[in-house]
């Protein structure tokens, strides 16, 4: 089925995501730095192309980072003993990131400079955001908790297994946003049947344990409804 084998090769390509944090520290860095000043960025309230564009930069330094994952993996393989031109290899892909990071710390500070030069003078204050701009803020820092989270852990696979559970997490994440975006109460109560049920059937084919259950569905609930909270 092109569904399953769509869901398959997502498994596969997340766990590669998850291994590269699990595995490399600056990966981990750079994730929370991502979530980092993706909330700072909404708290200052940064236009929408300049949103787009650190949104951007953000992605090329994960991107640049997991490359050079990639590059250092198959070195190994193809040079297990101590080589030079292996060492030049590693140390090029490195010089890419760092390339990439000192240029997306250039583009943040020319960005978000004059808004906290701003704040600095006249207080900072928290800018509000649309209940679909604060959904989809949710959504990924919720994520980002997800994937740190299990790659401090280190154990269980993305979609499978694991401290928290990732399904469980991000449903209660749109149940919370969907409360709050439609205020209305069937709607609410519907959206929290289906997290439920996404809920309950991580545990029926023995992914997660309740106590994993639990907590996912705890952090995704409650760090979006404290995000609608804050900007809303």
């Amino acid at each position: 089925m092109p569904i399953r084998q769509w869901l398959k090769s997502t498994n596969f390509a997340i766990e590669g995501i998850l291994h590269a944090a699990k595995t490399q520290r600056h990966v981990r860095y750079h994730f929370f730095s991502a979530a980092i000043v993706l909330l700072m960025s909404y708290i200052l309230g940064v236009s929408r192309t300049e949103f787009l564009i650190i949104a951007l930069s953000v992605i090329a330094v994960l991107l640049a980072e997991m490359f050079n994952t990639t590059i250092e993996t198959i070195v190994d393989i193809i040079s297990p003993e101590h080589s030079e031109k292996a060492r030049i290899a590693k140390d090029i892909a490195a010089g890419a990131v760092l390339i990439t990071a000192f240029g997306v710390a250039v583009i943040g500070y020319i960005i978000l400079f004059p808004y906290l030069r701003d704040s600095f003078h006249k207080g900072l204050s928290i800018t509000k955001h649309s209940k679909e701009e604060i959904a989809l803020l949710a959504f990924i820092i919720v994520l980002i908790l997800v994937v740190i989270t299990k790659a401090y852990l280190g154990k269980g696979l993305p979609l499978r297994g694991g401290m928290p559970s990732g399904h469980a997490a991000l449903a209660f994440s749109v149940w919370v946003a969907t409360t709050y975006i439609t205020e209305n109460f069937t709607v609410s109560l519907l959206t929290f049947v289906i997290a439920a049920i996404i809920a309950q059937s991580r545990v029926i084919i023995k992914s997660h344990t309740v106590w994993e259950l639990i907590l996912g569905s705890l952090m995704g609930a409650s760090v979006t409804f404290l995000l609608f909270r804050i900007f809303s």
